[in-house]
């Protein structure tokens, strides 16, 4: 089990214009906590930083002030610190299609990180890990398809296997950065239903990146709402939607898709 804390993060951007430049500051004091068996949402329209968060989680920027710890221990960059953190902490991005590469098969997509974490496995072993992800993730028959390529799944499947590829390492984390946006309606929430049952299978903590009220009431356990680098709101997922305090909340509750206000009104209540 792994908890991860961002403790007080900023992250600043230099511009340059012409011969004046700037500072953009992207995220500005957040501070938040990835339990075990626990999602938080990070809801926020487009620009708000939520992708910026993703990016500092993952080690692909450094934070320009505030640190990342792993339970409890500043996270290392040095002696392979860096590779057991990436191995511990794992992505889910927004569209399938581009994160995965269309010549290579499944099977390729997920031996790739079974072999660079375990790389004393056998051939057959990690054959076998690979079949066993497939079925975690509902993809059947397994053999049939780990032998295809990506366009010759649907967009639900492509990211079904982005799912398997995350959790190939053996995360403690997962972070789901808009991972329904890019699908059809018809099928966002078998891919959320099976998010939240891996989490719960393999107690992961997971952060649900979205702009999506709705869909953050139904994953997420506690939602933080960002509004341009900072966290404006936060609190139980129910308490937050239903009675929400700050009024880009309120703009964005509004908007949500409410089934039952609907169906009140059109019976004229």
């Amino acid at each position: 089990m792994t908890t991860l804390t961002a403790e007080h993060l900023v992250k600043n951007y230099h511009l340059r214009r012409g011969l004046r430049g700037g500072t953009l500051r992207a995220v500005d004091d957040v501070s938040f906590t990835l339990e075990p068996g626990r999602t938080v949402a990070l809801v926020g329209q487009s620009g708000s930083g939520k992708s910026t968060i993703a990016k500092l989680l993952l080690q692909l920027e450094r934070p320009t002030a505030g640190r990342i710890l792993i339970d409890g221990e500043p996270v290392q960059r040095r002696g392979g610190g860096l590779s057991r953190y990436r191995r511990t902490v794992q992505m889910v991005f927004q569209d399938p299609f581009a994160s995965l590469n269309p010549y290579h098969t499944v099977e390729h997509h997920l031996e790739r990180p079974i072999r660079l974490h375990q790389p004393k496995l056998s051939r057959d072993e990690v054959h076998r890990r690979v079949l066993h992800l497939l079925e975690r993730v509902r993809l059947t028959p397994t053999e049939n398809v780990a032998a295809r390529r990506p366009h010759q799944l649907s967009g639900g499947q492509r990211q079904r296997v982005a799912i398997a590829r995350a959790l190939a390492p053996g995360p403690g984390v997962l972070i789901a950065d808009e991972p329904v946006s890019m699908l059809d309606v018809s099928i966002r929430l078998g891919v959320l239903n099976l998010l939240a049952t891996l989490q719960r299978e393999e107690d992961l903590g997971v952060l649900y990146i979205t702009h999506d009220l709705a869909t953050a009431r139904h994953f997420a356990d506690e939602i933080l709402v960002m509004y341009r680098g900072r966290i404006v709101e936060r609190g139980d997922a129910d308490e937050v939607i239903l009675r929400p305090r700050h009024e880009y909340t309120k703009t964005l509750a509004a908007a949500a898709p409410n089934p039952e206000r609907r169906l009140s009104e059109l019976r004229g209540g």
